[in-house]
């Protein structure tokens, strides 16, 4: 991972997060781990796929320390089996409807033998292969009605689920990156 990546401007009332987008290699295929949130009302992401991360807290060092904090909680994950391979450039959601929140997504790569145990934010765990997100195959579409008004979103599909929003978003940083 050589390039630099972008910071995006902080208001005062932005709520700061992290996630880590993890990889491993098996049997030289890079597979890529996503999680399905579980379902909790009031929460604007419950039952969206995601990668593992979630709000800074005031005693986190970083962000790259609150990525693997909320892996370490979310998954018994425990980024430092591996490596962080650096960062992606920071997000915020589009939909003015969410609350202001940016996303500094982080890459780390683990052990492909790498055991985890997912808590009860955690409905189910995927390991999708890049060369399958590369695939038009895997292309889709979601919709959805923001204040009465239908609206459609590009993502990909994981088995019965569309990854879309801010990890759509975020996969197609990475696959830019890591071109084969």
């Amino acid at each position: 991972m050589s390039r630099v990546a972008v910071d995006a401007t902080v208001r005062e009332d932005t709520r700061l997060a992290a996630v880590a987008a993890v990889l491993r290699v098996v049997e030289g295929t890079v597979e890529l781990l996503f999680i399905k949130r579980s379902e909790h009302e009031g929460d604007p992401w419950s039952g969206h796929m995601a990668f593992p991360g979630g709000r800074h807290e005031p005693h986190d060092a970083s962000l790259e320390a609150t990525a693997c904090r909320e892996t370490m909680e979310e998954l018994a994950l425990d980024l430092t089996c591996g490596r962080i391979l650096g960062r992606l450039d920071d997000l915020a959601p589009r939909n003015p409807v969410l609350p202001p929140i940016l996303i500094r997504p982080f890459v780390a790569v683990v052990p492909p033998d790498v055991i985890f145990s997912p808590s009860e934010e955690v409905a189910a765990t995927f390991w999708v292969p890049l060369a399958v997100l590369r695939h038009e195959d895997t292309r889709a579409e979601h919709v959805m009605t923001i204040n009465g008004v239908r609206a459609r979103f590009p993502g990909f599909r994981v088995e019965q689920h569309i990854v879309w929003g801010l990890t759509e978003r975020i996969v197609q940083q990475l696959l830019a990156l890591l071109e084969p």
